[in-house]
């Protein structure tokens, strides 16, 4: 390492020249950067509070030429949904399991249910159980042949 100090000038104080390198004080102007940089900030904030503006313009509109609501809204002015109002939520005065259990009930008794639907046809609704039996003593009825012109 020298300990020799190093001017940057010549022995007779002009400064070095190379003859090619070359350094052009316009290359880069520092004020036009600061420049572009501070109008691309203010033009950015400018855009952001018109944006603002136009979503709170367009909201206070929206709400003030609203008269009636829609109608999925229409039922909500209660606290509650538009009819019909769904099993479980309050506000439905069924019990959900209560309603499930007269459906089985009501299911079992048509299951049991014995009566004609049409006696000069033979059709007739007969218990599930009794349905059975037949079908075990005489068998289901057989299908159809396929024709036998395709394979």
């Amino acid at each position: 390492m020298s300990n020799e100090h190093h001017s940057p000038g010549s022995a007779n104080g002009e400064p070095r020249v190379h003859s090619d390198v070359n350094f052009e004080p316009r290359d880069i102007n520092t004020r036009t950067v600061l420049l572009y940089l501070f109008y691309l900030a203010l033009s950015v904030a400018f855009a952001f509070f018109v944006s603002i503006y136009i979503f709170r313009f367009t909201t206070d509109l929206a709400t003030k030429s609203e008269d009636t609501p829609i109608p999925v809204r229409q039922g909500f002015t209660q606290g509650l949904p538009p009819a019909p109002v769904l099993q479980g939520i309050p506000g439905n005065p069924n019990d959900p399991q209560q309603d499930l259990r007269e459906k089985i009930q009501a299911d079992e008794a048509a299951n049991q249910k014995l009566e004609w639907i049409d006696k000069q046809a033979g059709i007739a609704h007969i218990p599930v159980e009794d349905a059975m039996k037949i079908i075990v003593a005489k068998g289901l009825p057989g299908a159809t042949a396929a024709p036998a012109g395709k394979k």
